[in-house]
C-alpha cells in the first residue's frame, strides 16, 4: 500500500510541476500569488515547485511589479534558451529537423531529401547525425544545453528501449535506432511512433489545447490514430494502440496487404481511393479526382461521398469506444483537400450514435506538417522536466 501511495504522490507532484511550468510559459511574467490562484494549490506547494524549477535553471525571478500601494511581487519568467531539443520526423522521402528552445518555439527548421526504404538504417542514422552536427555548428548552439533528440518514426515502436520493432514504410524490423544516433552524437535520443508525438504536439501547442481527451485520425497514404488523455499518450500493452488502418470494416471486403480482408485502409487510404476511381476513369492522383468532383462529375462525387461516409463511421467507432471531447483529422487527405471536412461532418451527423453527437468537436491539425517535429522535440522536453 505504501508503494502505491508513494507512486500516486510522485504522479501528482510531476503533474503539478508540469502544470505550473506551462502556466509560467503561457502567462509570463507571472507572480507566485497568481499561480496559486490559478492552480488552487497551497502557497507552500507553489513555492516549493517554483523553487525546484529555479534550481534547474528553467525559471527565473524578474523585476518587482506593484500590486497596489505598498505591495510588490517578484515576477517569474522562463529562460527561453535554458535548454534546447531537436525534433526529427522520418518520412517516406524526406527527413525533417527542428531545433526547439525551452519556450516551445522552433528556432530553426530544415529538411533533407532521403528515401529510407532504399537505405540501410545505419545510413539513415548517419545522415541524421551529420545533419544535426551541421545545424549545431551553423547555429552556434551550446551543445551542453542540448538535452536530447526526439524522433518520430512510422511503425510499431518500443518507445522505452528505443527500438523500431516494425515499420513497413521504412522497411525496418527490430532496429535499435535510438542507440545508433546516441552512439554517434553522445546526446540522449528517444524515438516514438509518429502519430503519438503528433498528438502530443497538438495537445501542447496545437488545436487540442484545453482538451481533456483527444483522438487523432491520420488520413492519407495510410490510416492511423492516437489518443491522449490529460496529457498522457495512450500506448496500449505494446505501444501499438492506434493501428486503426487494420480494423475490419467488412470481413468479406477488399484484400489488404496484411493478408486480411476488409481492413479500413483498403477503403479510405489514398491508394484505395485511387484504385476505386481508376475502375471508372483513368485518374493519376488525388488532385485529379477532386478536380473532377468540383466539375460536378458524378462518379468522382460518389467516390468522395463514400470515402466521407467510411471516415464518419470510423469517427463513430472511436467516439463510442473512447468518448473523446475532440477528434483531430490530419494527413494529406484533409490538409490538401479541406473541402472533404464538411462532407465528413455531414456524415457524422447521420452515423454517429445519437447520445454522442454533441459531445465532441471535429478539428483539423493546427501544426500540420510541423507537428511530428514539434511533438518529438516536446517529448524530450517533457521527459527532462519529469525526471528533474
Amino acid at each position: 500500500m505504501k508503494k502505491i501511495e508513494k507512486h500516486d504522490q510522485d504522479v501528482i507532484r510531476l503533474h503539478n510541476k508540469q502544470m505550473i511550468l506551462e502556466i509560467i510559459k503561457k502567462r509570463r511574467p507571472i507572480s507566485r500569488a497568481e499561480i496559486t490562484k490559478i492552480t488552487k494549490l497551497s502557497p507552500t506547494s507553489v513555492g516549493r515547485i517554483v523553487g525546484e524549477l529555479c534550481e534547474q535553471g528553467l525559471v527565473r525571478e524578474t523585476a518587482l511589479t506593484s500590486f497596489g500601494v505598498g505591495r510588490k511581487a517578484i515576477m517569474l519568467d522562463i529562460d527561453p534558451q535554458a535548454v534546447f531539443t531537436f525534433g526529427v520526423d522520418i518520412g517516406k522521402k524526406v527527413i525533417k529537423f527542428g531545433v526547439m528552445e525551452f519556450s516551445g518555439k522552433l528556432l530553426h527548421e530544415e529538411r533533407v531529401e532521403h528515401t529510407a526504404l532504399k537505405a540501410t538504417p545505419e545510413a539513415t542514422a548517419a545522415l541524421i547525425s551529420e545533419t544535426i552536427n551541421v545545424i549545431i555548428a551553423n547555429k552556434k548552439l551550446d551543445k551542453s544545453r542540448i538535452i536530447g533528440i526526439g524522433i518520430g518514426v512510422p511503425g510499431v515502436i518500443d518507445h522505452e528501449r528505443g527500438i523500431v520493432q516494425y515499420s513497413s514504410t521504412l522497411g525496418w524490423r527490430n532496429i535499435p535506432f535510438a542507440q545508433f544516433i546516441q552512439d554517434k552524437l553522445h546526446i540522449l535520443t528517444v524515438i516514438d511512433n509518429d502519430l503519438k508525438v503528433k498528438i502530443l504536439a497538438e495537445y501542447l501547442l496545437g488545436s487540442a489545447q484545453g482538451s481533456r481527451k483527444t483522438a487523432l485520425i491520420e488520413l492519407g497514404t495510410g490510416v492511423g490514430s492516437s489518443l491522449i488523455i490529460d496529457g498522457d499518450i495512450f500506448r496500449g500493452g505494446s505501444n501499438s494502440a492506434g493501428e486503426l488502418g487494420h480494423t475490419t470494416l467488412d470481413p468479406n471486403g477488399n484484400m489488404c496487404e496484411c493478408g486480411k480482408r476488409g481492413c479500413l485502409q483498403t477503403y479510405i487510404d489514398e491508394s484505395a481511393i485511387l484504385h476505386e476511381a481508376n475502375r471508372i476513369k483513368e485518374t493519376a492522383d488525388m488532385q485529379q479526382l477532386f478536380a473532377a468532383a468540383q466539375k460536378e462529375e458524378n462518379w468522382a462525387q460518389d467516390i468522395i461521398s463514400r470515402t466521407s461516409l467510411y471516415i464518419g463511421i470510423t469517427i463513430n467507432n472511436i467516439v463510442c469506444m473512447y468518448n473523446p471531447d475532440a477528434v483531430i483529422l490530419c494527413g494529406d487527405l484533409v490538409e490538401n483537400y479541406s473541402e472533404i471536412v464538411p462532407l465528413i461532418e455531414e456524415q457524422c451527423g447521420q452515423v454517429v450514435w445519437e447520445p454522442f453527437r454533441d459531445t465532441f468537436k471535429i478539428l483539423t491539425s493546427e501544426l500540420k506538417s510541423k507537428s511530428i517535429v514539434v511533438g518529438a522535440a516536446m517529448l524530450v522536453m517533457n521527459n527532462y522536466v519529469d525526471k528533474s
